[in-house]
């Protein structure tokens, strides 16, 4: 029986899955907007929801337990600065799934999850910022 694997396992091992995950999670969080297939978003939404839950009580047990889900210092800075004030009155439903057509490739259902609220001009700027900066060092 079945009982108690409510979760897609997507053909992966549980290390690639919870890598995988952790590393979508700080993509979602940089971007407050990405790409990606249908069921992998629906199962991404569940991990990102009890991560802003996590941030918004901001204290140093909830950093912890940030950096061991989501493994980069910067995520986890942004979303106890900015993500958990942002949706400190809120009682869920930080994110959601939009679905977006099909791949080309192999007609795999796409799917664009976001945050409600989100901020527009986050989408891009760090690699925006990124590029600016080897620009500078190439012209030097």
């Amino acid at each position: 029986m079945r009982h108690g694997n409510g979760y897609r396992k997507l053909n992966r091992t549980h290390e690639h899955r919870k890598a995988m995950f952790a590393n979508m999670v700080c993509s979602l969080v940089e971007h407050e907007q990405i790409t990606t297939t249908l069921p992998k978003a629906k199962e991404l939404k569940r991990i990102a929801d009890k991560v802003i839950t996590l941030a918004k009580r901001g204290d140093l047990h909830a950093r912890r337990m940030l950096i061991s889900k989501v493994r980069q210092q910067d995520a986890v800075k942004k979303l106890i600065d900015v993500l958990g004030p942002r949706y400190a009155s809120r009682q869920g439903g930080y994110s959601r799934v939009l679905k977006a057509g099909f791949r080309h490739g192999d007609m795999a259902p796409m799917a664009v999850i976001e945050f409600v609220d989100r901020d527009v001009s986050a989408k891009g700027a760090s690699d925006k910022a990124r590029n600016e900066e080897q620009t500078a060092s190439l012209e030097e």
